[in-house]
């Protein structure tokens, strides 16, 4: 399989080449390039419908672009951290259960993993009983079992209150610095992306702005996409454009509950090594 070319300066872990996906008659992402290097925070900012997920499935392997290419270094492990998992209340499941699923891990491991995401003492706990932010912690800790090269995280703070996400995001920092891991992620809380990450960037079914926290605060896209919002956050607005996008955006199938459309055997670590590239 294509490999990623040898290049200076950071190792790129994956990249995204003009890559196109539509749904249906919508199109969703268009012309979208990127790339990730080892080390780095990345997030990816927009509103309900830019294709944030989306761009997110395409860079796991979980979708296959219409037009261009995703690559990825030999051999990329990659921990998934999804948005929400619903898991049956009346279904006993304790974390350590949890972290079995779909392979059986060493009990070491998995008290490290759970040590490492911030929630050492949840091991005997049943998952149903688990706080919002433990739970979120649980599924952290579950992606790094397989020592991630990368981690990607689609909204992991969803429906926390900001306390909640600060200290969300103050461990992904800390297991960032443990791992040596890149870390990709889909936010909504520009006050806690602005401090926590090396480079944003601004979607919309193409990519708006691109760049350091100080240099996409100072875009006219930044401020069209977003405004300041109750207790020092900052809320996301509708985003236009001064400029004709030339097609439609579609929906992300994002869902907000507890009934989320991931289960339990897909969430967590994409162990297996991805393929090294799609293209069409």
């Amino acid at each position: 399989m294509p490999r990623l070319p040898a290049r200076t300066g950071p190792m790129i872990l994956i990249e995204a080449q003009g890559i196109a996906v539509r749904q249906g008659r919508t199109q969703v992402l268009d012309g979208v390039s990127l790339s990730v290097s080892r080390g780095e925070i990345v997030t990816i900012v927009g509103p309900n419908g830019s294709g944030k997920s989306t761009l997110l499935r395409a860079l796991i392997g979980a979708l296959k672009p219409n037009r261009g290419k995703v690559r990825r270094a030999e051999g990329l492990r990659i921990g998934y951290v999804p948005q929400k998992l619903h898991i049956d209340p009346s279904l006993p499941m304790t974390v350590r259960r949890f972290l079995d699923l779909p392979h059986r891990v060493a009990e070491d491991e998995a008290r490290s993993a759970l040590e490492r995401a911030g929630v050492a003492g949840v091991a005997h706990r049943q998952m149903s009983d688990l706080s919002g932010g433990q739970f979120q912690r649980v599924l952290l800790a579950r992606a790094i079992l397989i020592n991630p090269d990368i981690l990607m995280l689609d909204e992991p703070t969803q429906g926390l209150d900001q306390p909640g996400q600060a200290a969300f995001y103050r461990q992904i920092e800390d297991v960032r610095a443990r791992l040596g891991c890149a870390v990709l992620m889909v936010s909504h809380e520009l006050h806690v992306v602005m401090s926590a990450s090396d480079r944003v960037i601004c979607l919309n079914g193409h990519i708006c702005c691109e760049g350091t926290p100080e240099v996409v605060r100072a875009a006219p896209a930044y401020r069209e996409l977003f405004g300041t919002g109750t207790g020092g956050a900052l809320a996301l607005f509708r985003h236009e454009h001064d400029h004709d996008h030339g097609h439609p955006h579609g929906h992300d199938q994002h869902d907000h509950g507890h009934g989320g459309t991931h289960d339990a055997g897909s969430a967590g670590g994409v162990s297996e090594p991805a393929k090294q590239e799609h293209a069409t």
